[in-house]
């Protein structure tokens, strides 16, 4: 019986509306009897005794009394064995409670079976808002909604659905210990808490949380947007987020007054993109990070650029001269809109020096994801950063792409891989609710565009896009998220986009009805500083002056933009190698021989085992037996000759990195270059770490069965970071 009301109570329906009948059907049969008198045939009139005792005690015969006050008696509200759910019910089974009656009048009476019912339904009401409020959040800034998911109501939303009324509205219940919508108060009446509820879980943020398998992260979650006192912030922040948010959307203007006819790929419709990976960066820069590595697609590039790495406003106008050659831009010959850069500069709101590269990304949209991740977890190595608390990746992504593209998926199951994880990558989705010109309900099966992320247990925020406060609360815990857990979160950000697919583009031919609705939008900056003015969190001469400073900061920057030496600026490159080619020649090479003596060092060291390690038979009796003879005989096979390859580079100080299928064994058997005690689980030995006390260290993993991801994800890991630029704040 247990595990049958175990799993009923992990359903919120069920547990309510069908106990009684589950009490009825299973107490005679499954109940453990203590005397033999505890039959099936009596079970009627035991409960006939426990509802008269539970009405007043005194009116039964003292044993009685004694035996259902001992729990002898199984009686109903032990039926639900969860430790949340039998601690919520213990408080309320064995003594009399005070009920507050909706006229605020305090009554004492004993609680009888409908007013645990009763609290039952309350939680598995909270517990339906929790899964599923979502589906009826006001995500859509252009009121269209739900090309997603159906935007009826869900019946487990309804008072209905737990035989409330409107009746039961002002009573009062004990908050389950599910939930932290009460703050400091221990009940609420029942309207007060669906409107909590509603407020939290139905209006501009959708969370996704409850499929992820720890308690401890879902509670984490539950508290950081129930709780009353967590969505605060203070003017400061308010003002700073103004100031970015000015940045944003004027830039934007200033980009299509003096380049009209310029493809751009601009943020109009996603301005709060920019204010968003600012209070990221503040978060996670505050708690010790100092590297963040960043790759979105075009999309916002520039302005990502100019607003969030603070690039040289200069470097970025000059890239629009029409007279600019492909070779003068440090000789890439790509678009403005698919560059990177690194950076290292002060983030003002931690006070610390923090350093950004934005990753260059071409036309092929999630390609960059694993590249990211890669030069992530290169730095990470090479820092000695082993959790990840100094390096993190921050990704952007479109919702076409995000949910289209195989490399995501690919991507996504590298993040807890021992030896792939970045500890925690958060994922930021412009979700302009469009692919291109394709619409959503052709684009993709899944409700969400984010739905590939549920796979490695990543939450979901979905928030409005142009509820700014909302989106900057959502960030914010995202990133708080980040750094305690170290694992990935996805923030969709529901937006629009303003033009077409880019600047010259005319979506009118094929999305009418949607971009009627967008030129109708009242841009994001005047909307949200209206707002703040009429309820005073900030003053209207203080957002004019802000204005025009940052508009003599644009001004000053296109005149200066003018000298010719910003188009040869090198800053556009997002990491160097730096004496990669070395010599004289058309082609420099450096000497790669080494002494036979090193050799054979290598060859008698990555055949031994520490003592006591119990090597397979086959390994030790005849293929390392075999490559020894050969040493001897000044011989070599191909896997020997890989060992020595590898050995000799280890020797020089080098980290070597061996990545792929199967490469730890090697797929024909050939390479053993990881050995596994054959009595004890999860016991390696790897012989190439343990050539010379100086040696590089030898990383040699086997991938997930991906390519494409893996592939991208090694092209960064073999870089060997250098510093970036350190620029001065910027003006303004």
């Amino acid at each position: 019986m247990e595990r049958l009301v175990s799993s009923l109570s992990r359903t919120s329906v069920a547990s309510t509306r069908y106990l009684p009948q589950l009490m009825r059907n299973v107490r005679g049969a499954h109940r453990v009897h203590p005397e033999s008198f505890l039959n099936g045939s009596s079970s009627n009139y035991i409960d006939e005794m426990y509802e008269q005792w539970s009405k007043d005690p005194h009116s039964v015969h003292k044993s009685w009394d004694l035996y259902f006050r001992n729990e002898i008696y199984q009686r109903p509200p032990a039926l639900v064995v969860r430790p949340s759910s039998s601690a919520f019910l213990r408080q309320k089974q064995t003594q009399l409670q005070t009920i507050s009656s909706g006229t605020g009048d305090t009554l004492e009476h004993p609680l009888d079976m409908k007013s645990i019912l009763d609290h039952m339904a309350v939680q598995a009401l909270v517990r339906s808002y929790q899964i599923r409020g979502h589906r009826i959040a006001q995500l859509d800034p252009l009121g269209l909604s739900s090309v997603d998911l159906d935007a009826e109501k869900p019946n487990e939303l309804t008072l209905k659905f737990y035989n409330f009324n409107e009746s039961d509205l002002d009573r009062k219940f004990l908050l389950p210990p599910i939930t932290f919508i009460g703050g400091q108060d221990k009940e609420l009446s029942l309207r007060e808490i669906i409107r909590r509820l509603e407020d939290i879980y139905c209006q501009t943020i959708g969370l996704e949380y409850a499929y992820i398998n720890s308690e401890e992260k879902r509670n984490w979650i539950r508290q950081k947007f129930e709780d009353p006192k967590e969505k605060k912030f203070e003017i400061k922040d308010i003002e700073r987020a103004v100031k970015r948010l000015i940045r944003a959307s004027k830039f934007e203007d200033y980009l299509n007054k003096k380049w009209v006819a310029e493809k751009r790929f601009g943020l109009q419709g996603c301005e709060v993109l920019i204010p968003a990976m600012k209070m990221i960066i503040d978060t996670v820069a505050s708690k010790g990070v100092d590297t963040v590595i960043m790759g979105m697609p075009h999309r916002g590039r520039l302005n990502v650029l100019a607003n969030v790495t603070r690039k040289p406003l200069e470097e970025i106008f000059c890239q629009f001269d029409p007279k600019l050659e492909p070779s003068d831009v440090s000789g890439t010959g790509d678009v403005k809109y698919h560059l990177g850069t690194c950076i290292e500069r002060l983030n003002r709101a931690s006070n610390t020096m923090v350093k950004f590269a934005l990753v260059a990304n071409p036309s092929h949209l999630e390609a960059v994801d694993p590249v990211v991740q890669g030069k992530t977890r290169a730095e990470q190595f090479y820092r000695g950063d082993k959790n990840g608390d100094k390096v993190m990746s921050i990704l952007l992504h479109g919702d076409a792409a995000f949910a289209g593209q195989g490399v995501v998926y690919e991507t996504f199951h590298l993040s807890d891989l021992p030896a792939y994880t970045t500890h925690g990558t958060i994922h930021i989705i412009c979700n302009n609710q469009i692919g291109f010109t394709t619409d959503p309900r052709m684009a993709r099966s899944s409700p969400y565009c984010t739905d590939v992320a549920r796979v490695v247990n990543a939450p979901v925020f979905h928030v409005n896009a142009d509820d700014i406060s909302s989106v900057l609360h959502v960030v914010k815990v995202a990133a708080e998220w980040r750094c305690k857990f170290k694992k990935d979160i996805v923030i969709d950000l529901v937006c629009y986009r303003r033009q077409g697919h880019n600047e010259i583009d005319q979506p009118m031919y094929t999305q009418p009805f949607m971009y009627k609705q967008i030129h109708k939008q009242i841009p994001i900056l005047k909307k949200w500083v209206d707002q703040l003015i009429s309820d005073g969190s900030i003053k209207q001469d203080w957002y004019e002056a802000e204005e025009v400073k940052y508009q003599k900061i644009l001004d000053d920057a296109f005149t200066n933009s003018k000298n010719p030496a910003y188009a040869k600026d090198k800053s556009w490159l997002d990491s160097a190698w730096k004496g990669f080619f070395i010599g004289q020649g058309p082609f420099p090479y450096p000497t790669t021989g080494v002494s036979e003596e090193t050799l054979q060092t290598i060859g008698d060291k990555i055949y031994k085992v520490p003592k006591g390690f119990n090597l397979h038979d086959r390994l030790k009796e005849r293929i390392f037996q075999d490559r020894t003879k050969m040493l001897q005989k000044r011989e070599v096979d191909w896997a020997l000759g890989e060992s020595m390859a590898i050995g000799s580079i280890l020797l020089d100080g080098h980290h070597v990195r061996l990545s792929g299928q199967d490469v730890e064994r090697g797929t024909f058997s050939h390479r053993h270059h990881v050995l596994h005690d054959q009595n004890k689980d999860l016991v390696f030995h790897v012989p190439m770490n343990y050539l010379s006390p100086t040696q590089g260290h030898y990383t040699i993993c086997n991938s997930s069965l991906s390519e494409f991801a893996v592939l991208g994800f090694e092209l960064e890991m073999c870089r060997v970071p250098l510093p970036c630029p350190t620029l001065p704040y910027p003006a303004g």
